[in-house]
């Protein structure tokens, strides 16, 4: 990986509490090329409280009269108090094809996914008994931690893994977390694009991932003339058939850049927008260009995005014994790793080996386009070839040939 030494630090234009690393040497350097990495943290998540509710008991006609006065000092009293459970998002996982009976029993058991985030809080309850696999690369913590505003990475594990309550989608794989962003101060999980790079080739030379689940991104602009570090790194990991699902990027709306983030972008990863409970596109859902920043015309089955999932008010895992609810393609992001674990787990023959060379990769996301609704043939800027399928794409994949 490059030294960040030559580079400077210059403040993004909508934001100047953002810093952006620009590398001068870099051939084409404009004013404008950009390689922050940034965590695509959801809308500020909103806390769910424990709603206390009181009840009481009404009697029949007969007695209420004689106890009318002392169940109303109970009332008063709040003897009878009742803690109501968090809410859920258990329609998620519905609409993302998780209740299909293709994909019963299975729960990512010996399957390795690495998360790239802000690390992991594990004192939520429903992570009781769970083990994870930590590498910090903020600071020098040997134990589990998340530096991030809302626990984004907490956030983004409890979808997989939380054991109780919301029961994670892919409660078995086995775990590893990077953290290598960090709240900036401002509320915003932020890295440097190298960090975020170095992360990824931890994933993929000392956890041996099968999966890399990466709710994060980047800004790619015109003005980029070379390959940054987050995209050289993510390439290595595909072509060496190890799978990476990333976030397309939430701002999508009327100033939209027309691109989905960086690593997404990479040809061979699996880009992820977000969709809203009835399976509408979520309005800040990033629209991809069927263009490369070289020219090349993007081909089937790597149009990005590739897919949508619900990435709508999602409740998850929050520090301690909290549940929040957020938005964003992060979210989403989490609803495609999730299914890709449940096939692997069903079909390991399309897990990396020594010897893979990518071509199960390109497979799979065949297979996911042709388990959409519409069977493959269309593809929208921002809704990809459709919304996930889990159980449909487990389908398609049981049918592959034999690849590497």
């Amino acid at each position: 990986m490059s030294s960040l030494d030559s580079v400077e630090l210059l403040p993004e234009p909508d934001d100047d509490r953002i810093l952006s690393a620009i590398d001068p040497s870099a051939v084409g350097f404009q004013d404008d090329w950009r390689a922050d990495v940034t965590g695509w943290a959801p809308a500020m998540p909103t806390p769910i409280n424990r709603v206390r509710r009181k009840t009481f008991l009404i009697t029949n006609g007969i007695f209420f009269a004689i106890f009318a006065v002392l169940l109303l000092w109970i009332w008063q009293s709040g003897i009878l108090l009742v803690e109501l459970p968090p809410a859920k998002s258990e329609w998620a996982a519905d609409q993302a094809g998780f209740s299909d009976s293709s994909l019963d029993g299975l729960t990512g058991e010996g399957v390795r996914v690495c998360i790239v985030d802000t690390g992991i809080d594990l004192s939520n309850p429903a992570f009781n008994g769970i083990q994870v696999t930590f590498k910090d690369m903020i600071g020098d913590s040997s134990k589990p931690v998340d530096y991030g505003s809302s626990a984004h990475g907490t956030l983004m594990a409890g979808l997989l893994i939380a054991q109780s309550h919301q029961i994670g989608m892919a409660k078995g794989i086995d775990l590893g977390i990077v953290a290598a962003l960090s709240d900036d101060g401002t509320g915003k999980n932020t890295a440097d694009e190298t960090i975020v790079a170095q992360a990824i080739n931890w994933c993929i030379e000392e956890f041996f991932a099968d999966i890399i689940s990466l709710s994060l991104g980047g800004s790619q602009t015109d003005g980029m003339q070379r390959e940054g570090p987050s995209v050289s790194v993510t390439r290595k990991a595909v072509d060496r058939g190890i799978f990476v699902v990333a976030a397309a990027g939430n701002d999508g709306g009327p100033n939209d850049d027309g691109k989905v983030s960086v690593p997404s972008n990479v040809a061979r990863a699996i880009s992820v927008g977000a969709s809203t409970k009835g399976g509408t596109v979520w309005e800040n859902s990033s629209v991809g260009s069927q263009v490369t920043l070289d020219g090349t015309e993007r081909q089937h089955p790597n149009m990005k995005p590739e897919v949508i999932a619900p990435g709508h008010m999602i409740v998850s895992t929050g520090r301690g014994d909290t549940w929040y609810s957020s938005s964003g393609t992060s979210d989403a992001t989490v609803f495609v790793t999730a299914a890709l674990a449940l096939i692997l787990e069903d079909q390991p023959r399309v897990k990396p080996a020594i010897d893979s060379d990518g071509s199960c990769v390109d497979m799979v996301k065949e297979a996911l386009r042709l388990s959409s609704s519409g069977g493959g043939e269309l593809h929208s800027d921002k809704t990809g070839y459709g919304e996930l399928n889990a159980g449909s794409w487990l389908e398609q994949v049981r049918g592959l040939p034999t690849c590497q």
